[in-house]
């Protein structure tokens, strides 16, 4: 019988970056159908929620991208604009789930851009915090931000700190891991957290003596690992953590360009090559039971 149960994954990705910004299905670029929809997904969550514990689910959640966001400088502005970011990304689903209610700061910015906002019938906001097990949590990067008022309606521009960076552009902050699960635990109490996405993609070597050397990857698994340790060690519920990905897979808008994999795919053969950073995993899963044992 499965045990956990998932009723989204990333509905922020959903709504804003498919139905505002448009770059992934269904390429809409519309804030206020954007804004609509991240309603409905939080209602169809709070419904899923219902049906899956009649069925007899044991455990249900919902998954969320979520990350730290940094401003760019200390300056007033950027520190605002931070905090939009944070509402944007963090806040518009977190605070429905957890507290009923959307944040009050970013309503008010949303209203006065394009007037009140539709937010659904008598009961929605019950539905959208139904009771839940876990909370999952796709953790990749953090956010840096500085003001643009002319930029989008939130007024911020992305910017790129001075870290390494994966094949998509992404920095790399394992510390960004910590710091967000422990701010998880400080605004929203101490839920059970899955961590059901962390991983990187990097352009991999090709095949030599059966496996991919990717050090990268290793480094950034083994980094994440120990930021994670140090949040449980902290005092977080953490009691799942899932690698992305198993296999080199299919990247949405860019397709099979970019590998996440600690397992190689050969896509014209399909022949499944363990890369350094999978052999690694494997043994860092067993070293961490080998702790577990002897603690008990």
């Amino acid at each position: 019988m499965v045990g956990d149960w998932i009723t989204h994954n990333e509905p922020w990705v959903v709504a804003f970056l498919g139905h505002a910004e448009g770059v992934k299905a269904p390429g809409i670029q519309d804030w206020v159908t954007a804004l609509r929809a991240s309603h409905h997904l939080l209602v169809s969550h709070g419904m899923a929620v219902g049906a899956l514990r009649a069925a007899g689910a044991p455990r249900v959640g919902i998954t969320l991208n979520l990350a730290p966001v940094h401003p760019a400088s200390s300056s007033e502005e950027d520190r605002a604009a931070a905090l939009r970011m944070d509402g944007y990304l963090n806040r518009w689903f977190l605070d429905p789930v957890f507290r009923g209610r959307y944040p009050e700061d970013m309503v008010a910015l949303f209203s006065r851009r394009y007037g009140p906002l539709e937010c659904g019938h008598d009961g929605d906001r019950a539905l959208m915090s139904a009771p839940i097990d876990f909370l999952g949590v796709n953790y990749y990067m953090p956010k840096r931000v500085r003001a643009s008022l002319n930029h989008g309606p939130l007024g911020i521009e992305e910017v790129r700190g001075g870290a390494g960076v994966t094949a998509m552009g992404w920095e790399v902050e394992p510390d960004g891991l910590h710091s967000l699960l422990l701010r998880i635990r400080r605004d929203y109490g101490s839920i059970p957290i899955y961590i059901t996405e962390n991983g990187a993609a990097y352009d991999d070597a090709e095949v030599v003596n059966g496996t991919v050397d990717d050090p990268e990857r290793t480094a950034y698994l083994r980094d994440h690992l120990l930021a994670l340790e140090r949040a449980v060690a902290d005092g977080v519920d953490v009691q799942r953590y899932y690698a992305w990905s198993l296999l080199d897979n299919f990247e949405w808008e860019h397709g099979y360009g970019k590998r996440f994999g600690i397992v190689r795919v050969d896509y014209e053969t399909q022949r499944r090559i363990p890369k350094r950073s999978g052999l690694w995993y494997r043994d860092y899963i067993a070293q961490a039971r080998g702790r577990l044992g002897s603690a008990v």
